[in-house]
């Protein structure tokens, strides 16, 4: 299982925002260019954040603005904008499987206590790092490469 890059570009997308606010206009383009993707992704994600309350997109004249304080975005806020899950459930388990069998007919049994305690486990760890641990390391790194 791998999450898709929807999650990265959309903390990609954070950065870039709070880093440049003030600095140039950030939009659609701008955020392509920084993350090497085309435009009509960024807009995608845009429009996922924008429903989800934490960004602000200025249609026409363009831009981006983070609605919240990025202490209180969390990681999860993020990923739960980004990539929606079926049923809030991180593991699509297989249709049907066999009653006949017994392996099939107990594996619900055997897994579902397991795959949910493991999703538990990494959306606790994702409410630990929030944007502002983002904005903290890029002025950390940008500070040093200007060294």
């Amino acid at each position: 299982m791998q999450i898709s890059s929807r999650f990265t570009v959309a903390l990609h997308i954070f950065a870039c925002v709070e880093y440049f606010s003030g600095r140039c206009k950030v939009t659609s383009d701008f955020l392509a260019s920084s993350i090497n993707t085309n435009p009509v992704i960024i807009r995608r994600i845009l429009g996922q954040l924008s429903k989800a309350g934490l960004i602000r997109v200025m249609r026409g004249t363009g831009g981006v603005e983070i609605t919240r304080p990025l202490g209180d975005i969390t990681f999860l806020d993020v990923y739960k904008a980004v990539e929606p899950i079926e049923n809030g459930h991180l593991f699509h388990f297989h249709e049907n499987p066999s009653s006949e069998c017994p392996v099939g007919r107990n594996i619900h049994a055997l897994l579902d206590g397991k795959l949910s305690s493991i999703q538990d486990a990494m959306e606790s760890r994702m409410k630990e790092y929030t944007l502002e641990d983002i904005r903290k390391g890029i002025s950390e790194i940008i500070g040093e490469e200007g060294s």
